[in-house]
């Protein structure tokens, strides 16, 4: 049998087949057209869960067609007067192009697509079985759907507790915190604020449901003891941060304010 990457080694020593770049573009053509086939087959849930995945693949596809296009717009630009204009340049116009996307709304695009420009781009990933550990219950430990966070986690101030016997994702209030160690990057300070919500969790969205903090998560804070103010003079009164450490096992959040 062979071992180890050995395409790869022969591709290093002896180079690629003469026609592998035709067969890989002629394979790529083909697999659109085999897809359809099997999708005119596909039905019941596997129909959903393809439709599904598929119409996630299209909304990332649009997204980044529409970074990578610069929408431009004719702006009409007033010359200085200089006295009266002859007849047969009254309709003519002097335009400028003029890019319509400002700062602004690249900042609003970005926050609605959930992508800023946080200090760890990258985290390890986290598995269902390090978050949750199964705990059974009936009478004879049969059942096996109830699940024990075993993270850091964040609930609102009006949080209430579902009764106890039909409760599926149980938070303990040991791991439940309410305030982060949040460090200014421009100010290189730290500030002890309090926390309004979990924004996005990286490894899954159930997460960020849960209010799970891991590594990596991107959690809302409020900084209006800092006293920082919009060009308008409005306070700022919350902000994202980014989680830098491993909450579960130093017992505090310490994370970093995305500006």
């Amino acid at each position: 049998m062979p071992q180890n990457e050995y395409i790869e080694l022969s591709r290093k020593r002896h180079g690629y087949r003469y026609d592998h770049f035709e067969k890989k573009r002629k394979k790529e053509g083909r697999e659109i057209h085999d897809r359809a086939i099997q999708v005119k087959k596909l039905h019941g849930l596997k129909a959903k869960l393809f439709n599904r995945k598929r119409y996630a693949e299209k909304i990332v596809m649009k997204k980044k067609i529409n970074m990578h296009k610069e929408k431009k717009v004719n702006v009409r630009k007033e010359a200085p007067d200089k006295g009266p204009v002859p007849a047969y340049l009254l309709d003519r116009e002097n335009q400028s192009r003029a890019k319509v996307l400002s700062n602004m709304v690249k900042q609003k695009r970005k926050e609605k697509a959930g992508k800023w420009t946080v200090p760890l781009p990258k985290v390890k990933a986290v598995g269902e079985d390090e978050v949750f550990r199964v705990i059974r219950t009936g009478k004879k430990r049969k059942k096996a759907w109830k699940r024990m966070v075993t993270k850091v986690t964040y609930v609102g101030e009006g949080f209430t507790r579902k009764p106890p016997k039909y409760e599926r994702f149980i938070r303990p209030m040991a791991l439940r915190f309410k305030k982060a160690h949040v460090t200014h990057p421009e100010l290189k300070a730290t500030f002890f604020l309090p926390i309004i919500g979990v924004k996005k969790n990286p490894q899954s969205p159930l997460y960020s449901q849960l209010g799970v903090i891991t590594k990596g998560t991107v959690i809302e804070v409020n900084i209006s003891e800092l006293g920082l103010v919009t060009q308008s003079g409005k306070v700022i009164w919350g902000k994202y941060a980014q989680v830098t450490n491993n909450p579960e096992n130093d017992g505090c959040i310490n994370a970093v304010l995305l500006v």
